[in-house]
């Protein structure tokens, strides 16, 4: 049991931690290069936040691995969703808007977009329409450091870091060094 959660009743458990991210993340780069045929007309788009941080790695391996750099950006979805009235009510009951990032433009290109978990499919249809306000891509493809399952929408990932079956009472909770100070992925019931 995780010791901060403890106190809560929340029972936690790690998924992957630090090491196992930066092999997932790499593996991932590997994948995304072999079926993408013109890696200078690929470009890596992170939905916000955990989405975000996780593209600009994937784009620093494909540095290291592939001497190419994908462009890179950032894609905020609030005010694209379906379920934003369900939603309010959190917090302060406003939505919270974070920036789109979009300094290329998106239209010929093979858009990977990068999320950290793939629930019910929500955030990525939300994210295809937000993205679509920019251009039109040569295609889209979906990137994510885990799939839960429980979809809602038929929307299947093409590259999948680690695919964790769990029961809509549990949470799959992505902390990245860059926000959070450490790399791993708990599961909490």
């Amino acid at each position: 049991m995780n010791e901060s959660n403890a106190d809560q009743g929340v029972r936690s458990k790690v998924l992957l931690d630090e090491d196992q991210i930066s092999r997932t993340l790499a593996r991932m780069t590997h994948e995304i290069a072999e079926q993408s045929p013109d890696l200078t007309a690929l470009a890596l788009v992170g939905i916000q936040r955990g989405g975000v941080e996780l593209a600009i790695r994937l784009a620093g391996l494909f540095t290291k691995f592939y001497g190419v750099t994908p462009p890179t950006g950032a894609i905020d979805i609030t005010f694209y969703r379906d379920d934003i009235d369900i939603r309010l009510g959190k917090e302060d009951g406003q939505p919270r808007a974070h920036s789109t990032d979009l300094h290329f433009d998106v239209s010929e290109k093979t858009i990977v977009l990068v999320d950290d978990v793939l629930y019910t499919g929500r955030t990525i249809r939300a994210a295809i329409d937000a993205l679509f306000d920019y251009g039109r891509p040569e295609a889209v493809r979906l990137a994510v450091l885990v799939d839960r399952g429980h979809r809602d929408l038929p929307i299947r990932p093409d590259f999948v870091g680690k695919n964790v079956p769990t029961s809509r009472v549990e949470r799959v909770v992505v902390h990245l060094v860059e926000a959070d100070g450490v790399d791993e992925v708990i599961i909490e019931e």
